[in-house]
């Protein structure tokens, strides 16, 4: 294969996301207070988007791409404020650090299929649920808990129908929760150690994919 795009970046890179409906633009973040636009094209950087923070932790698009979420380290006995972080892609502004009052930090990120609402996991060891839409409300309602987190990067995503949502737990197992009632339908004994990622096939659905801390993945069926 071809190399397209190289760049050297500046900060140590842990959240890249290519932007749903420009396949030539991507965002990333590590450890820095800034995320940047790339443009794999040019290899240039077309945006900086400038917050007060030491590490993005996952970075959100939108339906359509006009904004974005990062998910940050920023949290304080004090304050809550820019734990979640809405931007304007076009503009690079702040639309709102506000979103998520607990004390946690979130380490992922995820959005419904169909529905206007995204998930973010927290370190608090639940999921919680959010509008899509200013000024991204949360869902007081529902609250899906049950796994564990406990420090790690645990990643969370809906099935492609949107009725499922999975999160892997750091004792190594995999949840099924039913998106609707935030009941946990079911668990898998995945790994020995942490479960960090599970995701479905995006077009078999009846495929699944997990991988733990030390590094080793496994396909279910």
């Amino acid at each position: 294969g071809k190399q397209i795009f190289s760049s050297k970046n500046e900060f140590r890179i842990s959240a890249l996301k290519f932007h749903p409906t420009e396949s030539n633009i991507l965002i990333c973040g590590g450890f820095s207070p800034e995320v940047k636009a790339w443009d794999i094209r040019t290899s240039k950087v077309l945006r900086v988007y400038k917050a007060a923070v030491q590490q993005t932790l996952d970075i959100l698009f939108l339906p359509e791409g006009r904004e974005f979420l990062t998910s940050t380290d920023a949290v304080s006995r004090d304050s809550a404020d820019r734990t979640i972080i809405a931007w304007d892609f076009q503009s690079a502004a702040k639309i709102s650090n506000q979103i998520f009052h607990e004390r946690y930090t979130c380490p992922s990120l995820t959005l419904h299929p169909k529905e206007s609402v995204f998930v973010a996991q927290t370190n608090g060891n639940y999921m919680a649920l959010f509008s899509a839409q200013r000024p991204y409300r949360i869902n007081k309602k529902k609250r899906y808990e049950g796994h564990k987190v406990e420090g790690f990067a645990v990643g969370c995503e809906f099935s492609p129908d949107g009725t499922l949502l999975l999160t892997g737990s750091s004792d190594g197992k995999v949840f099924f929760y039913n998106y609707h009632t935030a009941r946990i339908i079911r668990t898998l004994s995945a790994h020995k150690e942490a479960c960090v990622s599970a995701i479905f096939h995006p077009v078999l659905p009846s495929l699944l994919a997990t991988c733990d801390w030390a590094g080793e993945i496994k396909i279910w069926q």
